[in-house]
């Protein structure tokens, strides 16, 4: 085994010509190729399905019993592509006036390339220490899923001490992100003839209130002093077979975003006491919030690092958009979690998404620098 350089940009490409689109596209050739390319140097590699074609990836070098290794993590699936038409091919991975254009770009194929170029160039070094574990995951943009199935796998995932997910920052450090309550709200009532509304009781109507009721919910929480107060959005509703009959059942979809101190469980209940018996609540997605403090050592040394790389002082900031730290860090006993990525944020989703070349290889050299300190120490 030697050490060997892996140009991430034309690797970020490579992955991005993977069509991933969750949940169309199964992720399983973009997640075998990168397993295939780190076996080739030294990693011990184990795939863990979810679903058929859907599996995720645990790949480990190096170990020690006087320190967890250091832990790099990121997922391969994208969202779909959207309804308006894309300026350039979503899967050619063209690059353009420095930037290099689509599907996952930003979100976050480039962050995987980049701790994976730096750990594979650095992997003679890191066999000797305590190395790294790399999480790469499928149907993150669904709600962690893969994440979660590993989770919930005896041993599969290890132990860790410190967590850089890669996640779109603009390689600026961010400590932590929101919660993610994702809930179905339902109202029953009974159909009959829309000329005949009193023989029926109309869902769309109990909908309606608990809609106005949603509008003043108050959580009753002291907003975080970087995150700012939990939010709630209604962002669905849906309900009734036509307009001639009164509709016997209305769905309301609602995004809780919680900060923390505040439980998941503990929101559902109190929203559930609100809202009352006429609305049953399930949740699709239930994410709780992930938080380092600033003045963690290593979280201090990652923003000393980050000062000299971009050449300015590292403010106090969190991502708005929520990652498989969710899962991960709990299970990894709450490691001090930084997420940081070469992608840019307002990219994310979007059509015509990119990220700027230039910021890939600027990656590496920071995830090398981390995984390299972390061995040293």
């Amino acid at each position: 085994m030697s050490n060997t350089k892996i140009d991430a940009v034309e690797l970020t490409r490579t992955l991005v010509r993977f069509e991933t689109v969750n949940p169309i596209n199964p992720e399983q050739g973009c997640v075998e190729y990168v397993g295939n390319l780190l076996a080739e140097h030294g990693f011990e590699i184990s795939y863990h399905e979810f679903a058929p074609g859907r599996p995720s990836l645990v790949a480990r070098i190096g170990g020690s019993d006087k320190k967890l290794p250091l832990c790099f993590t990121g997922h391969l699936d994208t969202v779909p592509l959207g309804h308006k038409e894309w300026s350039v091919s979503p899967f050619n991975a063209d690059i353009v006036d420095g930037k290099l254009y689509g599907r996952g770009t930003s979100d976050m194929k480039s962050g995987v390339a980049a701790f994976v170029a730096a750990v594979i160039e650095l992997a003679d070094e890191l066999a000797q220490g305590p190395g790294v574990v790399l999480v790469i995951t499928a149907g993150e943009e669904t709600g962690c899923e893969g994440a979660a199935h590993m989770a919930n796998l005896d041993g599969v995932l290890g132990k860790a001490g410190a967590i850089v997910v890669a996640e779109p920052t603009s390689n600026y450090p961010f400590v932590g992100h929101k919660g993610a309550l994702w809930i179905n709200a339902q109202t029953d009532g009974v159909t009959a003839h829309g000329s005949m509304p009193e023989l029926g009781v109309n869902a769309i109507y109990k909908a309606s209130k608990a809609v106005n009721k949603l509008e003043t919910f108050d959580f009753k929480a002291t907003p975080h002093p970087v995150m700012g107060p939990p939010t709630l959005n209604v962002g669905t509703i849906e309900g009734g077979i036509n307009v001639n009959s009164v509709p016997n059942q209305a769905k309301i979809g609602v995004d809780i975003r919680t900060i923390p101190g505040q439980k998941n469980e503990a929101v559902l209940g109190d929203l559930t006491s609100y809202l009352g018996e006429e609305v049953s609540l399930s949740p699709m997605v239930n994410l709780e919030g992930v938080w380092t403090a600033p003045e963690n050592p290593w979280i201090q040394s990652v923003f000393s690092l980050m000062e000299k790389v971009l050449e300015q002082p590292i403010e106090h900031k969190t991502a708005t958009y929520f990652t498989d730290a969710s899962v991960l860090t709990p299970v990894y006993d709450f490691a001090p979690t930084i997420i940081l990525g070469p992608g840019e944020a307002a990219m994310a989703h979007q059509t015509d998404e990119y990220c700027y070349v230039d910021r890939i290889p600027q990656a590496v050299e920071v995830y090398k620098t981390l995984a390299l300190q972390w061995n040293q120490q």
